[in-house]
């Protein structure tokens, strides 16, 4: 077993800090509006540790809501266990239907062709080449049956099959001493991950969903399962993958939504 470094938070008080931060975790999955979450994690302690301003107008406000997420980001990166296992379920626990959730309706579901289809995988890999479904379908494949959270407050179990990343990202000679793992996807929708996640057995390049091919509204050709991220973390339809050091941003991290977005 080995110790992960506590990060450098330079002149702030430890204890306080985290108490703040526990407190700020506790309630993140029950609250479905990240403002009205962050508002309520404000509290006058924390406020003047993390940002030094007051909330008398919304400059400050979001000034105020931005170090908190920054910091909420730090806080949940510190306390991560790549070895920890999210909760899994019987097959006979999942939601049917499984619920459909984008930022648009189900009748703007990307069409994705099957056989043009190859997945792009750049940055700091050894192997560039691109990827047809059939040899991804070629490696070992594991199912899951695990929850889906979603910040808007609700959840659901669903059954996902497909290759673990943390496999692919060595077979591709990923550096897995990268920061961060990226994804762009036919919907436009991107966004991205640290790479301990990446690598914790539960995350999968999923190519089914209850012993079928991933059907389009779920993702086809394939998504990202992660049950230890939040919803808006795994993305589907994914065409390109990246490995780098340089913060890749996300659709809803880059309006706000807390980057590391753990259930």
């Amino acid at each position: 077993m080995s110790l992960r470094k506590r990060p450098s938070l330079p002149g702030l008080d430890g204890p306080a800090v985290l108490k703040e931060a526990g407190r700020i975790l506790e309630t993140r999955v029950e609250q479905p509006s990240r403002r009205a979450f962050l508002r309520n994690s404000l509290t006058l302690g924390g406020l003047a540790m993390l940002s030094g301003c007051s909330l008398s107008d919304d400059e400050h406000v979001e000034k105020a809501l931005a170090a908190v997420s920054r910091f909420n980001d730090r806080v949940q990166g510190w306390i991560f266990d790549p070895g920890k296992l999210a909760p899994t379920y019987p097959e006979s626990m999942i939601t049917r239907p499984f619920p459909f959730n984008a930022y648009y309706g189900i009748d703007e579901v990307p069409s994705v062709d099957e056989e043009s289809f190859r997945l792009e995988v750049t940055g700091l890999v050894a192997d560039k080449r691109r990827w047809r479904l059939d040899e991804l379908r070629a490696m070992a494949q594991i199912d899951q049956v695990t929850r889906h959270i979603c910040v808007e407050g609700w959840s659901a179990i669903g059954k996902w099959g497909g290759v673990p990343f943390s496999s692919f990202l060595k077979r591709v000679g990923a550096d897995l001493d990268a920061r961060y793992v990226g994804f762009k996807c036919a919907d436009d929708y991107y966004t991205s991950i640290d790479m301990p996640t990446a690598l914790h057995p539960q995350t999968i390049l999923a190519l089914s969903y209850d012993g079928q091919t991933l059907p389009p509204e779920y993702g086809f050709p394939m998504k990202l399962r992660m049950p230890t991220k939040l919803g808006y973390k795994n993305p589907k339809h994914i065409q390109a993958i990246f490995v780098t050091n340089t913060y890749p941003g996300g659709y809803w991290e880059d309006q706000g939504y807390n980057w590391f977005g753990g259930s």
